[in-house]
Formats: C-alpha cells, structure tokens, sequence
C-alpha cells in the first residue's frame, strides 16, 4: 500500500492534465447517454467511436474507452426505473424493483440509490485495481514466450463461458475467428496468407470492420426489425436523495454486491450481467421480508447496481495485468491499445506507467462526474428516451460508416464492415454469439507468434510446455476447464446408475 501511494498520485498528475479530464469527460457522458438509450449498447458504441482513438493520445484514449463501459452501467438504471426497460444488459434486473418503485411515486429515491450505490462500488472497484494489479503484474514479469502461449490457451477456454445455448456454436465461432487473424502478412516470414491478391487484406481483417459491423450494424439491423417501443412512467420525479431508511436497507446490499461483482468481474467471461443477477439472488434469499422482491423493494435496485459497477472494475484486472481480455467490452479496450502499438500485460506497469495508473486514476474521476451528471441530468435523460428510433438507427449508421472509412481511408472497409453486419444479423438470429470470434480473433495472432517463438527457443520440441511449470499449469488448468465439463457428468450418471443396481 506504501508503494501504492506515490504510484496513485502520480496517476493524478496524469489523469487531471486538460486532455485527459476532457476524454475522461466525454467518455462517462457518451456511456450514460448510450446506457440510457436502449438498444445500443457499451460494445457497439465503444466500436463507432474506435476510429476517434486515433487521433488521441494512447492514455486519453483507453480512458475515454473505458469511461464508455463503466459510464453505461450508470445510465442503463435510468430506463430500467422509468420505463421499464434495460438501457443496458446489466440493468435488466433493476427492472424488476425500480420500476415498481416509480409507480409507487419513489422514483427518485430509486435513481439516487442507484446513483449513489453505482458511485461507491465504482470507487471501491478501482481500490482493488490498485491493490491487486502490480502485484499480479509484477508476477506476470515471469513470463516468457511459453508462458504467454499458456496463458492464451488458457484464455481461449473463455469461449465455453462466452457460450450460450451451445458451447459447440461457441466453439464454431472461436475457430473463425482464429481463421479470420490468420489473414494478411506472416508474422515470421512476411508471407501473404489468404489475401487473393488484394491490398486490402494484405494487413489482415481490420479489427475495427469486425467488431462494427458483428455489433453496431448487426444490432441496428435486429432493432429495427424487432421494434423498440417504450412507455415512459411520467409521474414527477422528487427526493432523489434517499432518507435515513433507506440508506440503513441498502447499505448492506451495496457493500455485499461490491465485492461480489468485483470478484465475478476478474473471471473470464463472467461481465457485468451474472453479477447483478447473483447479487439479486443474494439479497432476496437473505431478507427478512423476501415477499416485498418485485413490488419495489430498494435492496433490489441498490445490490444489482452496485455490482454491475464493480465488475467493471474486476474486469480491468486480468487485460491491463495480464493481457487477457474477461469479456468482449475488454476485448475491444484491447484493440484501442494494439493500435497504439502498446501491448496490455506484465510489462504495462514497467513501459507504460503513465497509462497504468493514469487509467486508474481517470476512474476515480470519471466516478465523481458520473455522480455529478446523473442526478441533476435526469429530466434530460428523460427526454432523451423519448426520441424514437426510427431517427437513431440512420444516425448510428451514418457514424459507423464514417468511422471505419477514417481508420484508413478505404473503402474497401466499408464493404467488410456492412458484410460482417449481415454476418453477425445472421449468427443473433440463429443463436451463434459474436463474443467467443472476437476474442479468438484478438488473441489469435498474439498465440501464433508466441508459439511459433516458443519451438524456436525449444528447437522444435513441446515439452518446453512442460518443463516450465507456470506454462504447465496454465495449460493443466486450461484441459481442466475443457475436459471436466464433459467428464463429469457422465460420472455421476455412471454413479447413479450403480447406485440404482445396488438398491434393488
């Protein structure tokens, strides 16, 4: 913690330079509008704005990227309390008490718990950051080339968490996008690979038509076939700092979901929905009254926030530590470093301090403003709800295609982006989920050129996998996660069947 000390305040030094308060400003407003408007998302929004990170300095980009993700778990409370719907993912189970409780003229109450329980899981998240992430870093300086290859071995299983109804679709979706990073150049020989000729696949599939296109488009497409139609509770909104009562029955919830989401968050694949469903969970199975859940009990707006919040922060551990992405929204945070040259990981605290603790630090402050900005902004946000989205969807169109067109001024681009929204309008529609091909994508070329590193060291023999223990027990674990889903239940099937036998 001593040593922790100077290396925050040196965050501070970087993180209240003009610069980096204004991106740190225009990433949280930009993530609670896109949180309060439904059917946008933190993913597709991070996406549209990627190609502005290029004209930014590497620090006020990531920081601006990650005010995007955390800002959006503030503003997705708003629509969940006052039209019953989820401005984001996470937010789908405030539904279930916040709305009630605007029907029963405690709408104000509800946001300010929400904004407040927010504020505190945010802050208590980035101490954890500070606390945990330059002792795992300092760890991870033990890695070579065979360790880092374990360790994305290990990362690619994150593909039978990312699942949904099959992991077999799951892992479909990984192994095209380990083909897709295969285009462009050979790391080690400059060979083209599968580029037919063409310049524009001669440096591979961009990232940024990829993830626009499977996100921003694909998602535009779904809204607009589906509808998005909200009904906005107009009753008056009062009191939005909660009484002495309240605060007493959130106060346990906010600490409990805090630390629950914060630990869900490091997991792979786990984001910032599980934890809000689990803290729910929590809440209601320990509550005195578990009858009052559903019919607007603030201790199920106050835990779910909280945690969502959290998790954020938990997922910024294992990508700035390790250079592991939990979930897709890290995976997109880790696009905005590889284009700035910078590569996420142990080394990040040694080369690049000044992006470490200056992330760190914009967090605490972009906490503070999202408190500032949600409570006085309510009636805006509500107004903003109103607008339909028949007016939206062509400007999200418009911004993704302006987007992906200045990344390299091609056109071709373009083209690639829009034929990946169909692709990706397709995979929604046939239940194939886009996250495991973007994270096989992102990791696809970091693990060939490490194991194409690691047999040059070893001469050609795998066993160097095994005579480094950390490598050894990455990639154990890594058989562990794939083998023992499929293991175990056969055995207890085996055992129940001898169990059957044995009684008659």
């Amino acid at each position: 913690m001593d040593l922790a000390l100077p290396a925050i305040g040196y965050g501070f030094s970087i993180g209240l330079q003009p610069l980096n308060v204004l991106a740190c400003f225009v990433g949280v407003f930009v993530g609670t509008l896109i949180g309060v408007l439904p059917g946008i998302g933190p993913v597709a929004t991070m996406s549209i704005l990627f190609p502005v990170t290029y004209a930014m300095t590497p620090t006020a980009s990531i920081i601006m990227m990650a005010g995007i993700y955390y800002g959006a778990m503030y503003g997705g409370s708003t629509t969940s309390i006052l039209a019953n719907i989820p401005g984001e993912a996470a937010s789908v189970v405030t539904c279930l008490d916040g709305y009630q409780m605007a029907r029963q003229g405690l709408a104000g109450p509800a946001l300010g718990i929400a904004a407040f329980g927010s504020f505190i899981a945010g802050t208590a998240s980035v101490l954890g950051i500070m606390l945990l992430g330059p002792p795992l870093a300092a760890f991870a300086l033990r890695f070579g080339p065979p360790e880092i290859f374990a360790l994305l071995m290990l990362g690619f299983t994150m593909v039978t968490y990312l699942a949904g109804a099959s992991k077999l679709k799951a892992v479909a979706m990984a192994l095209v996008g380990l083909l897709l990073a295969t285009v462009g150049l050979d790391p080690m020989t400059a060979t083209p690979r599968f580029t037919y000729g063409t310049i524009t696949l001669m440096d591979g599939v961009g990232l940024v038509p990829i993830i626009m296109g499977l996100f921003g488009i694909a998602e535009v497409l779904l809204n607009i076939e589906r509808g998005v139609h909200q009904e906005i509770f107009n009753a008056p909104i009062q009191g939005l700092l909660p009484n002495r009562a309240q605060w007493r029955a959130s106060a346990g919830p906010i600490a409990r979901g805090s630390v629950l989401g914060f630990v869900l968050g490091i997991l792979p694949g786990i984001g910032s929905i599980i934890p809000t469903f689990l803290s729910y969970a929590l809440e209601k199975r320990i509550a005195r009254h578990p009858e009052r859940f559903g019919h607007g009990a603030i201790e199920g707006v106050a835990g779910p926030e909280s945690a969502n919040n959290a998790a954020t922060g938990g997922s910024m551990i294992p990508l700035l530590t390790l250079g592991i992405p939990p979930n897709v929204v890290m995976a997109v945070l880790l696009g905005a470093f590889l284009v700035h040259g910078i590569q996420p990981g142990p080394l990040l605290v040694k080369e690049h301090p000044e992006i470490f603790w200056g992330v760190i630090a914009s967090m605490y402050i972009g906490n503070v403003m999202l408190l500032v900005l949600n409570l006085p902004l309510i009636g805006i946000w509500v107004q903003l709800l109103k607008v339909p989205y028949r007016v939206l969807f062509p400007l999200i169109l418009l911004f993704c295609i302006i987007g992906v067109y200045t990344v390299s001024t091609n056109v071709w681009d373009i083209v690639i982006m829009l034929a990946f929204g169909a692709v990706g309008y397709l995979m929604k529609k046939f239940d194939y989920e886009p996250m495991p091909l973007v994270l096989a994508y992102v990791l696809g070329r970091l693990a060939e050129e490490s194991i194409r590193q690691t047999l040059l060291v070893s001469r050609g023999s795998a066993a160097i996998f095994l005579e480094r223990p950390i490598a050894a027990a990455f990639l154990g674990t890594a058989a562990a996660v794939v083998v023992l889903p499929i293991v175990l239940p056969r055995v207890r099937t085996t055992i129940g069947k001898l169990a059957t036998i044995k009684e008659s």
